[in-house]
């Protein structure tokens, strides 16, 4: 049973054996016909593809092939274009040079002809002059023969003759050109000056040698004066002025030739009013303070006024000399307000010359600082102000305008006569100095004396300050041409007779009126 197991189980096995081959191999077989297929169908699609994309290609090749051809035919077209303008161009240029080639050789045959021309004009012009020179060289032979004189002779005579003719010409024309520029020279100084006056605006003060400090009741005088005078004589002995008590009432004087004393005495006695302590100790105190502040006051006084007028690096002691003038006066005008208005006014006329404005407001600024120290010390104030600016660094233009400005030594620079100039315009303009009304009342009378004196005035009358004197005639009696005579001669006599600022003028006034009533 086993044995035959066995058989069977072997005969089975070699059975399936068998039949999974020939299965296998019909399997086999059969994907690789189905593989076959496929390669076939990817082949054939394959080549589908590239036919398509030989014909896309080729379509695209026609297409760039036309584009390119247009754009190729547009080019030719446009450079064709350019080169028919470019011969056109050509042509006319040809044109035009074939036409200026025949003008230039029509102007160079008109050229050879007028120089032909030219030439023979020229032989002709040479002719003529030698028989020129021949006419003249007979004439002379025979002046000479019928003068007496050989041409040497009679051109030193025409010669001689000639110089004194000319000479008398160049006199008249000299004289002339003087008149000129002495008119010129006037017109052009007043018109200078004029415009300098009207854009100088300055304050004007007058001030006096004394004090006046007010008090607040008359009881305040006994106090001030102290027991036995104690307090008056310390507050004299402190501040060097005099003070002066009298029937005034609720008023004290002080007096002195040294302003910058004579303000510290006033400041100090307010303080001391205020204070209402008043004994010599307290005295010497205040007075000193007020020295120390007055010092400052100074310094910042010299320092604001050379802000104002625009000058730069000056020293500081001539600084300090300039405040002191605040406190100085001369002829009652104030001497530092006066140094800045002379200096505005050298500006101005500087500027109308064409000079250095700035040397020329240094010059006017510092043209009276000897007036700061002339109480101190000997010598006129031009003097001792150009010994200070020498002194102290300042140039020599500077120095020499300062010593001349009142003609004490010769001046050297153009400067030396604009601060003359300067001075005298600020000192002499109206109300800059203080003047008593007994001289003022005198001057106008002397005035009114002057016009009176001569015949035909009918009255006479000073007008405008004593600036200007207005003379009424009789008509019957004077004349127009006598009315401009009369005038001039009232001015000689003023000039030569009186003392006054500026200017005065005359005005001579001559009418007739005829006045009938129709009834």
């Amino acid at each position: 049973m086993s044995t035959l197991n066995i058989i069977i189980g072997v005969s089975s096995g070699i059975v399936f054996f068998f039949a999974g081959y020939v299965f296998r191999r019909f399997g086999a077989e059969k994907k690789v016909q189905s593989a076959e297929d496929k390669v076939r169908l990817i082949l054939e699609e394959a080549d589908r593809q590239v036919e398509a994309k030989k014909k896309e290609a080729s379509l695209e090749a026609k297409d760039l092939l036309y584009k390119t051809r247009i754009e190729f035919e547009k080019e030719s077209k446009g450079r064709r274009q350019e080169l028919l303008t470019i011969e056109r161009r050509l042509i006319s240029r040809e044109e035009n040079l074939d036409r200026k080639v025949d003008l230039l050789e029509k102007k160079e045959r008109e050229l050879s002809t007028k120089s032909k021309n030219l030439e023979n004009k020229e032989q002709e012009n040479q002719d003529k002059e030698d028989e020129l020179k021949r006419l003249i060289l007979e004439e002379k032979e025979r002046l000479q023969k019928v003068s007496g004189l050989s041409s040497e002779e009679a051109k030193k005579i025409l010669l001689k003759h000639m110089e004194g003719e000319v000479r008398y010409d160049a006199n008249l024309m000299i004289k002339r050109i003087e008149d000129e520029s002495k008119d010129t020279a006037a017109k052009k100084a007043k018109q200078i000056i004029s415009l300098a006056i009207q854009r100088c605006a300055a304050e004007h003060t007058v001030e006096t040698t004394v004090s006046v400090v007010s008090l607040p009741s008359d009881d305040m005088k006994g106090r001030i004066i102290g027991r036995e005078g104690r307090n008056i004589r310390s507050l004299e002995v402190a501040t060097g002025v005099d003070v002066i008590i009298d029937d005034t009432p609720e008023a004290v004087t002080l007096s002195g030739f040294d302003p910058i004393r004579r303000e510290i005495a006033r400041l100090s006695l307010e303080r001391l009013i205020a204070n209402g302590r008043i004994h010599p100790a307290r005295i010497e105190e205040v007075v000193e303070k007020v020295k120390k502040e007055m010092d400052v006051s100074i310094k910042e006084e010299g320092e604001k006024a050379s802000f104002d007028v625009g000058i730069q690096r000056i020293h500081p002691e001539i600084v300090r000399l300039l405040g002191r003038l605040k406190y100085r006066t001369s002829y009652g005008q104030n001497v530092l307000q006066h140094s800045k208005e002379v200096a505005y006014i050298m500006g101005l006329l500087a500027g109308q010359l064409d000079l250095d404005i700035t040397l020329a407001k240094r010059i006017g600024l510092l043209h009276d600082i000897g007036k700061a120290v002339d109480h101190d010390q000997e010598g006129t104030h031009a003097g001792l102000g150009a010994e200070l600016a020498r002194k102290f660094g300042e140039n020599q233009e500077v120095v020499n305008a300062i010593a001349a400005h009142h003609d004490d030594s010769e001046s050297n620079s153009i400067y030396g006569i604009l601060v003359q100039a300067a001075d005298a315009i600020s000192a002499t303009r109206p109300g800059a100095r203080r003047e008593t009304l007994e001289i003022y009342i005198k001057r106008l009378e002397k005035l009114e004396a002057i016009a009176d004196s001569f015949k035909g005035v009918d009255r006479a009358f000073a007008i405008q300050a004593g600036r200007e004197i207005r003379v009424i005639v009789h008509p019957d009696k004077v004349g127009d041409a006598e009315s401009a005579i009369m005038a001039r001669d009232i001015t000689k006599r003023i000039e030569n007779e009186l003392e006054y600022p500026g200017q005065v003028k005359v005005t001579v006034i001559r009418e007739k009126r005829v006045v009938e009533y129709a009834k």
